[in-house]
């Protein structure tokens, strides 16, 4: 009995062997088709992922190019139904921000609007005015401002004090042209309107006075929002191709 079972052993593992050999066979076919299936669909992915990581982003010019006009003139912008230094503030910020979107170009500051027409002999800042600007200052044009003041939401009642003592929320729109001071019209014109809440907010004749030991501080965010917003113009942008 031993001995049948002996013989027996060798036979089986024999007879195992083919079968063992076609199901690996069988088994390589089938991760060979699984394989070339998978390059078929990687080979169709590979040109959309180098389109994805391949894009381009280019630097494109300012829309509106200061070059050819310097020394472009600036008259500090004027202020609608408040006082204060909001509106001395907001022209320095404009300043700083032509220069920072643009390199090499002039800023020649005229000075307060009132002072300036009194120079050119004008009443109003019109075509003829920014002719006049143009003659005596020797700019090929200038930029001029204009901020409006309303909705003035104080926490408290505002001071009747030359002093700004509380806070209070303000909305501020401020528009600015460039002047061409060979004909006068208009070359490029941007308005923004921004509500903050500002510090150091007083009243002076009916109206809000805007006067603070530190204006950043106080209404600098309003400000720089606003400017912010209207010289998207002057500076480059970045744009994918």
């Amino acid at each position: 009995m031993g001995s049948e079972t002996n013989r027996l052993q060798p036979t089986v593992f024999v007879d195992a062997v083919p079968r063992l050999r076609r199901a690996r066979r069988r088994g390589g076919r089938r991760m060979g088709a699984l394989a070339r299936l998978a390059g078929i669909v990687l080979a169709a992915l590979l040109p959309l992922l180098g389109g994805c990581g391949g894009a381009r982003y280019v630097w494109v010019s300012p829309r509106l190019d200061l070059q050819p006009l310097t020394p472009v003139g600036l008259v500090t912008f004027t202020v609608e139904n408040g006082q204060g230094e909001l509106n001395q503030l907001a022209t320095r910020r404009f300043a700083e921000a032509a220069f920072a979107g643009q390199e090499g170009i002039e800023i020649l500051e005229l000075g307060e609007e009132e002072a300036v027409l009194a120079d050119v002999g004008e009443p109003e800042m019109g075509p003829r005015a920014a002719q006049r600007i143009g003659t005596a200052h020797e700019v090929p044009a200038v930029f001029v401002g204009h901020l409006i003041v309303s909705n003035v939401k104080p926490s408290g009642a505002l001071p009747t004090l030359s002093a700004p003592q509380i806070k209070a929320t303000v909305s501020v729109e401020l528009t600015v042209r460039l002047l061409s001071t060979k004909t006068g019209a208009t070359i490029w014109t941007r308005s923004a309107r921004s509500t903050d809440t500002v510090g150091e907010v007083g009243l002076v004749n009916g109206r809000p006075y805007f006067g603070a030991k530190d204006p950043n501080d106080a209404y600098g965010q309003l400000v720089e929002e606003l400017v912010g917003q209207v010289t998207d113009d002057l500076r480059p942008h970045r744009v994918r191709q």
